[in-house]
């Protein structure tokens, strides 16, 4: 290990400029005679537009157009496409309805887009849009999915009972016969609350056309630009990729709720082109609450068949998807693809079946949101697996470890297509015990009892998919992309060396730890090292970052183009050195010929390459310049475990997390600083899904936390210090061995809190409280189990 390579607290390189005000986010991009584009979007949930008249609109001060959807359509501009295909279980198409930028003819949900003011100035554009009259005729909205599958009021007409898909995985018969033969099954309903993402950046777009060369240029808050010009270009602006360059310059977080093609990119490029003219768009914060793609948002029933010593036999689940109004980018896959292929968690029960109904509301779209379908598979599993142990009279750790998938077994193949392979859940699960001090924590329970309070201690050991791949098994599940990631590793004459990296970095520090591997595997300083992502006019192609894919495919991506680097850098060395190529040695940045003082440094080397006048013309080329394509053999699995205490009042339901501790296995850790930062935000997230957030709506369909006022995030008091540390395993089949760190915080933690709770109130007869556990649910938890309690 380099002070700078692999296994090094390196501190991020890109916070200089973060944190003195240098970051160059879409929002402070300018262009030359730039106008300012508002969006007028729908108050109702379900309506049809009888009527829009934008005269007095287009009269205003300083408008320059107006645009309905009307005004698309006759372009022949096309609907947002779907990135993902499923299939009902009897091999019907998923339902797919058209998902137009601009809303044609109905408006379906609050905040659907109905027109777009053009204008000089932002304030100009947005005072004219609310010139814009817009008739409209109300439609009973549909808001829970129960109601929906009746069919009585149809977001789509195309969407019978409002149904996208009914999907199946595993064998039901079989899945029968093992609870047949059951000595216990429990069963839980549960809810898993829908999240609005807050990124610390709204989300904005510039579009550009330049007259002279037909080129447009979309500069947008997005975590994949290649997908994005592939989905505009193709299906809804019909643009050639090769006129069409879309720019993320940095982004301010995403958390999923960038990765989409979203209607506004498309509105401003198409307006651009239109007027000739640069538009932009930046969202407000309220407006972000109706326009960016929700998160999480499923209704289940669960049950678990146990042998009597409290072996896993069998698993059944049954849960219901709200997709929203539309399809998004990705939001079919995440409830089937993404979620009961996890149902196996990191046990050994050996018949799983899964029934999933994705339903389309009158809601706000949902798509990925971090961990995307793994937290939704761990929160059940892990609430299941709790309720199991104290219905049983089993221990807690007792009944995971007498489940657990052995350290012999790998690689492991599950019952729900996934095949692991690696991991050691019991050593996590014991590194976790030991940070967390459990064998001290009776004592802290019973101190808490002389104060009036209850301690509780809750368990998760989850297991997560990461790295999605590869192309050809997604192909064939439905996905229209390829899932590879591609690099470009450039050295310069003097030495210095630029990575051009499909995958995009929006706070995960791949600056960083991509000038890490670099540093590592070249043994040049960090600070010859420059990262490149995020344009598409530079990066050849790249499919982005999501899934906690960065490294365990960007990554592998920029190795293999080092190793073709390394070994052409070799035949130069050995060539100039007159010494055969397999006795040159890279070492410390030095070419050296084994077992002798000769040598060249890298720099040296690069020079060669590019002032040949002493270079092995017959069988290399000059330059030292190359470009791998990295498409991986299968998903990576991060697994860990997470224990949170918590210390309820029950005379106001007050939950405080006083202790949370993260044991995870994410494989080689590359930068340990950036490992940790990662847990931190995520378990941060996870509380807040578990004590704080939830998306509500009422029964018009109005989004009642539609604001920072109403919508509870996680501030630092909200939060204890965590202890975190890794145990590692490596992944079998990238030469890193990474896994990846991205979402196991907000995999893991949110039904860590949630057992805890239950923990510290299950005596006094409080079995289940759903996310979020607010103190006034929990108060209600409380009050609800005392009543009977003191009726006997």
């Amino acid at each position: 290990m380099t002070a700078t390579g692999i296994g090094a607290s390196v501190k991020r390189v890109e916070d200089f400029r973060f944190l003195t005000g240098r970051g160059r986010y879409t929002d402070d991009i300018e262009r030359p005679n730039q106008t300012y584009a508002w969006i007028l979007r729908s108050p109702h949930a379900h309506a049809l537009i009888t009527s829009i008249d934008t005269k007095k609109a287009a009269a205003a001060p300083g408008v320059v157009a107006v645009f309905t959807g009307a005004d698309l359509e006759a372009a022949g501009v096309g609907g947002l496409p779907c990135g993902w295909q499923v299939h009902s279980k009897d091999g019907a198409p998923m339902a797919e309805p058209p998902h137009p930028p601009l809303a044609q003819g109905k408006v379906r949900h609050v905040g659907d887009q109905v027109a777009v003011v053009v204008a000089e100035t932002r304030e100009q554009a947005r005072d004219a849009a609310e010139l814009i009259d817009v008739g409209y005729e109300a439609l009973p909205p549909v808001l829970d999915m129960e109601s929906a599958l009746a069919g009585k009021s149809l977001v789509h007409d195309g969407a019978a009972r409002n149904l996208c898909y009914d999907w199946h995985i595993g064998d039901k018969d079989a899945a029968d016969a093992a609870f047949a033969k059951a000595a216990h099954v429990t069963a839980i309903d549960i809810v898993n609350n829908r999240l609005i993402p807050n990124a610390m950046e709204p989300r904005a777009a510039i579009g550009d056309y330049d007259t002279a060369t037909g080129e447009y240029t979309l500069y947008t808050t997005s975590q994949n630009p290649h997908v994005i010009r592939l989905l505009m270009g193709a299906f809804v602006l019909h643009i050639p990729e090769h006129k069409l360059r879309v720019v993320a310059p940095d982004v301010g977080g995403g958390f999923g709720s960038k990765i989409y093609h979203y209607a506004e990119e498309a509105i401003v490029t198409w307006a651009a082109g239109k007027l000739r003219r640069p538009v932009k768009w930046t969202a407000e914060r309220s407006e972000s609450f109706v326009s960016d793609c929700h998160g999480r948002d499923h209704v289940t029933r669960a049950e678990l068949a146990m042998d009597k010593d409290g072996r896993f036999l069998g698993l059944k689940v049954s849960t219901k998807a709200n997709m929203g109004a539309y399809l998004s980018t990705f939001a079919p896959c995440v409830p089937t693809y993404l979620y009961a292929t996890l149902l196996a968690g990191v046990y050994t029960t050996p018949q799983i079946y899964c029934q999933v109904q994705a339903i389309f509301t009158n809601t706000v779209p949902v798509d990925a949101y971090r961990g995307a379908g793994r937290p939704e598979a761990t929160y059940l599993l892990e609430r299941l697996v709790d309720r199991a142990a104290r219905e049983t009279g089993l221990d807690q750790v007792d009944i995971r470890r007498r489940n657990f998938i052995p350290n012999d077994a790998f690689p492991y193949q599950t019952p729900v297509a996934l095949q692991y392979d690696s991991g050691d859940y019991g050593a996590t699960l014991d590194q976790a015990m030991g940070a967390a001090l459990v064998d001290g924590f009776a004592k802290r329970k019973a101190e808490a009892g002389k104060r009036g309070k209850r301690r509780g201690l809750g368990y998760s050991t989850y297991i997560e998919a990461c790295g999605i791949a590869p192309s050809a098994v997604v192909g064939s599940l439905g996905a229209r992309a390829g899932l590879f990631e591609s690099a470009e590793v450039r050295v310069h004459p003097t030495g210095s060396v630029t990575v051009f990296t499909g995958s995009h970095s929006h706070g995960q520090g791949h600056e960083t730890t991509f000038a890490q591997l670099v540093s590592g595997a070249l043994g040049i300083p960090m600070e010859n090292v420059d990262i490149v992502h995020g344009d598409t006019g530079k990066i050849a192609y790249g499919m982005g970052t999501y899934g906690s894919r960065s490294l365990a495919v960007g990554g592998e991506a920029i190795m293999r183009a080092l190793g073709r680097i390394t070994d052409k850098a070799k035949k130069i060395a050995a060539h100039i050195l007159e010494a055969s190529e397999s006795d040159i040695e890279l070492k410390d940045g030095q070419f050296r010929v084994a077992g002798t003082d000769r040598a060249l440094g890298f720099a040296e080397v690069a020079l060669a390459a590019y002032v040949p006048h002493k270079f092995p013309h017959e069988t290399l080329e000059p330059g030292l310049d190359e470009t791998a394509f990295y498409d991986p053999a299968n998903f990576t699995f991060p697994g860990g475990c997470h224990i949170c205490e918590v210390e309820i009042d029950p005379e106001t339901g007050e939950v405080e997390v006083v202790a949370f501790t993260a044991v995870d296995d994410v494989g080689r850790v590359i930068n340990p600083m950036i490992v940790e930062g990662q847990v931190h935000g995520g378990v941060v997230q996870g509380i807040g899904q578990a004590l704080l957030e939830s998306c509500i709506y009422d029964e018009d369909g109005q989004l009642l936390t539609g604001s920072c006022m109403d919508y509870t995030m996680p501030r630092a008091a909200n939060v204890p210090n965590f202890s975190v540390g890794t145990h590692t395993t490596l992944c079998r089949h990238n030469s890193l061995g990474v896994k990846g760190c991205g979402e196991v915080g907000a995999i893991g933690s949110p039904p860590a809190v949630i057992n805890a709770i239950v923990d510290a109130l299950w005596d006094v007869g409080v079995r289940d409280i759903s996310m979020p556990a607010t103190s006034q649910k929990v108060w209600q938890a409380i009050q609800s189990a005392r009543a009977p309690m003191a009726a006997e």
